[in-house]
């Protein structure tokens, strides 16, 4: 092996070791090893340019992007109301289905990010006996399709680049299908070891806001608890003003009425989430303000709002703002927002028109604190576009109608120019550190190649071929990419052994989609360790899980998982 070669395995090696000890900081670590190379003179500029703009990363960076609209959508809030019942059976199978359904076409961390605070609240059922199913259901669920998993693009991305024709959005189904039937069986079997945890409720701010059911919401004439009321993140339904009549606590088989007033504590931030309902509003909403707008104010001792309702006021006029929540220190505030009788000091969130900050009252009344960014929400045309759009782009894609790439790209233009995207949020939500990661992998693999590095494989096989069989490669491969998946993450499992696992195959004349299967599936075989997946990092303090219970239930599993794939691709796809 030439020196260059002994070189470019030294850096794959310390590459690994610093996955594994720095495993918070991957992208900083491939990134050193690229610079490393790319100094060294060991891979040109074009081929560290090929590595970014390869079509499969690309592809998946627009997948990503276009996602975060739809992550803005109530289309996962409506999932997830239907999940939680009063039978723990009833709960798990909803819970596990629609999961691994929503995240074999959706981003799976954003599936259990939106469902995460629901299950976590909910009063039925303790939180960690549900929790740990809804990240492998998640894992599992993304083995399903090409998107249902970053996992399965970033191998896409790999093999693009190593000349083979893109996977096929399908191609990864029939195995999927076995892993969602049989470790479905075996979690179910499983979940009655997980513990029984204390729920932990904890309110980000105690802030009051009231919202109003219109006459016309379909919400009328069901219960909290069918409605999805009950569990939401970090806002509490506390009491119900209908007719003049408190109803405090509110029972989860309360029916709505039109005309409720609804009065809700917690996160100011989440006062956004209540739009997703039909025909519940706020007076500042009513009033064409925009909750997107929010300023945090608090009343001064010599305002003329002192002992006096908003009501009684004409708070709109006289500041061209509405109060959205109230909020004081020491004391519970109750009821209706234009009945209470604000006091100095009292804290209040406005919704404010352009008019605002011109008035010269303002420093009369109020203490102005500062602007308060509420989580922004689509509705109407712009939800639309973000619902319609994506799915329509997987479905031209998965039917080889219309490229994913072309069809992510002409549904991010659409976003972008209808505003549901903004230029802000895309550059602060795009997955950077991904790009980093694959585009810094797919240079290291062209190292290896490069430098001649897989010699040595090569004679290493050719001197073992009476052992080292397809099937027995197979399997080497597979646990391989397992273990590098649990000591250093998913997504860097991939990139390393892809490389590998490719010119192992070839030497053995295997058949290349079984090889590029079994990482992708070894990849996504996160269930013992909760760092190696980022949704079970995720549950893994929502649920105050110790690593223990991890390893009781996610061995097994892994056992059934690795069993499944091999015996799939040697049935589906042959060696």
């Amino acid at each position: 092996m030439s020196l260059t070669a002994i070189f470019v395995v030294a850096v794959f090696g310390l590459t690994v070791a610093g996955l594994i000890r720095f495993q918070n900081s991957p992208e900083k670590i491939f990134a050193a090893a690229l610079c490393l190379l790319f100094v060294s003179n060991i891979i040109s500029t074009e081929q560290v340019i090929n590595s970014f703009a390869n079509k499969g990363l690309l592809t998946l960076i627009l997948l990503m992007v276009c996602s975060l609209a739809l992550e803005k959508t109530k289309l996962l809030q409506l999932v997830t109301s239907y999940i939680i019942r009063s039978s723990y059976k009833a709960t798990w199978f909803r819970l596990y289905i629609l999961t691994a359904l929503s995240s074999s076409i959706l981003n799976n961390t954003a599936v259990v990010s939106t469902m995460l605070a629901p299950i976590r609240n909910n009063v039925n059922h303790p939180a960690s006996k549900l929790l740990l199913p809804l990240s492998y259901a998640a894992i599992l669920g993304g083995t399903l399709t090409l998107v249902g998993t970053s996992t399965n693009l970033i191998v896409n991305s790999m093999v693009i680049d190593y000349g083979l024709p893109s996977l096929g959005f399908f191609d990864f189904t029939l195995v999927g299908i076995c892993l969602v039937s049989g470790c479905g069986v075996l979690l179910f079997f499983m979940s009655r070891f997980l513990p029984s945890n204390a729920r932990v409720v904890t309110l980000a701010a105690d802030y009051l806001i009231d919202m109003e059911v219109s006459t016309s919401s379909s919400l009328i004439g069901k219960s909290i608890d069918v409605n999805g009321l009950r569990n939401l993140e970090s806002v509490f339904l506390v009491e119900i003003l209908r007719n003049e009549r408190l109803i405090s606590p509110v029972a989860p088989t309360e029916i709505i009425q039109a005309n409720d007033r609804l009065i809700f504590s917690g996160d100011i931030k989440k006062v956004t989430l209540l739009n997703r309902f039909d025909g519940l509003s706020s007076f500042a909403h009513e009033s064409g303000l925009p909750l997107s707008n929010l300023s945090e104010v608090v009343v001064r001792p010599e305002s003329m709002l002192v002992r006096r309702t908003l009501k009684r006021v004409g708070f709109r006029a006289l500041f061209d703002a509405a109060v959205v929540a109230i909020k004081r220190d020491g004391t519970n505030v109750s009821g209706k927002l234009g009945d209470v009788v604000l006091q100095a000091g009292d804290y209040l969130v406005l919704a404010v028109g352009d008019d605002f900050k011109s008035r010269h009252n303002l420093s009369k009344n109020f203490f102005l604190l500062s602007d308060v960014q509420t989580e922004n929400q689509l509705r109407g045309g712009k939800e639309k576009i973000a619902i319609y759009g994506f799915f329509a782009a997987i479905a031209l894609a998965a039917f080889d109608i219309l490229p994913l790439f072309k069809g992510m790209l002409m549904l991010l233009a659409a976003l972008v120019f209808s505003g549901a995207l903004s230029s802000n949020e895309i550059m602060q939500r795009l997955p950077k550190n991904i790009w980093v990661i694959i585009a810094s992998a797919l240079a290291l693999s062209q190292a290896l190649k490069n430098s001649g590095a897989f010699d040595g494989l090569n004679t290493l096989i050719q001197a073992n071929q009476g052992i080292l069989t397809p099937l027995v490669a197979l399997i080497i491969i597979y646990v391989l990419t397992w273990l590098f998946t649990e000591l250093v993450t998913n997504n860097a499992a991939a990139a390393l052994m892809f490389p590998v696992a490719m010119e192992l195959g070839s030497s053995l004349g295997m058949n290349p989609m079984a090889v590029i299967m079994a990482v992708a599936y070894g990849a996504s075989a996160s269930f013992i360790s909760p760092y190696g997946y980022q949704t079970n990092l995720m549950v893994y303090n929502a649920g105050q899980y110790r690593i223990k219970d991890f390893v009781k239930i996610g061995a097994p599993m892994c056992l059934l998982y690795g069993i499944i794939v091999i015996a799939s691709i040697n049935a589906f796809i042959g060696l």
